[in-house]
């Protein structure tokens, strides 16, 4: 269970770390992490900065590439899923590094590159979401590339991955929803007479347990050299 967040060379202080999500979105992270972190977001989303503000949450409207705040203004700086969005990932992690007094922190960015689907019937989705995000202005092969973006911004990531695999269990609940992503992130790339193919593929292994989602997600911790 976590309790506290102290990363080595960060001073705890009299108060808690400050901290800044890039990224925010609607503040799901900065709410998970508000009881250990004095955590404020930013967010290129007007709404989702709404959505953060509509629940007490610290966040600003700007660009991940441009940040409003001054030198090191914060102990951690962190994202996750973001930087396959961005326009420049690596202007963005300058932005980052330059806010960040000790700690800029990259918890995910997945790899649809490397993505796995099955059975076969189902895997026709894989190739069709990197299509679909590509149209969509995002990097599909961003994971691969987090460890050479960082290290190109002059910090040395300790870097990683986690699997994102999901094999058999699925309630129909879960299943749900992942199909409704993935019909977001693919886009109409496939039309809906080979969708509906799919779906009746996907519907039949969640039924016979036999469905398996695998999808590569990568992570980078990096501390400033002072």
């Amino acid at each position: 269970m976590l309790r506290t967040i102290v990363l080595p060379g960060m001073s705890m202080g009299t108060g808690r770390p400050t901290a800044l999500d890039v990224g925010c979105g609607p503040g799901l992270v900065m709410e998970l992490l508000s009881p250990y972190l004095d955590v404020q977001g930013v967010d290129i989303d007007a709404e989702a900065v709404y959505a953060c503000r509509s629940r007490d949450q610290k966040a600003v409207q700007a660009r991940a590439e441009d940040l409003p705040f001054d030198d090191a203004s914060f102990d951690i700086v962190y994202c996750s899923y973001l930087l396959l969005w961005v326009e420049d990932a690596a202007a963005a992690v300058r932005e980052m590094a330059r806010v960040a007094r000790t700690w800029v922190l990259c918890f995910a960015e997945p790899d649809y590159c490397g993505r796995i689907s099955y059975p076969p019937e189902v895997s026709v989705i894989d190739d069709a979401m990197v299509r679909g995000l590509r149209g969509q202005g995002a990097d599909p092969e961003m994971g691969r590339k987090i460890p050479g973006i960082i290290s190109q911004c002059g910090l040395v990531p300790a870097t990683g991955t986690f699997s994102g695999m999901r094999m058999a269990g699925w309630t129909k609940e879960e299943a749900d929803r992942e199909w409704e992503e993935i019909v977001h992130m693919t886009s109409g790339i496939l039309g809906q007479d080979k969708m509906a193919v799919v779906r009746r593929a996907w519907d039949q292994a969640v039924t016979e347990g036999t469905l398996v989602q695998h999808n590569p997600v990568f992570y980078a911790l990096s501390k400033k050299e002072r």
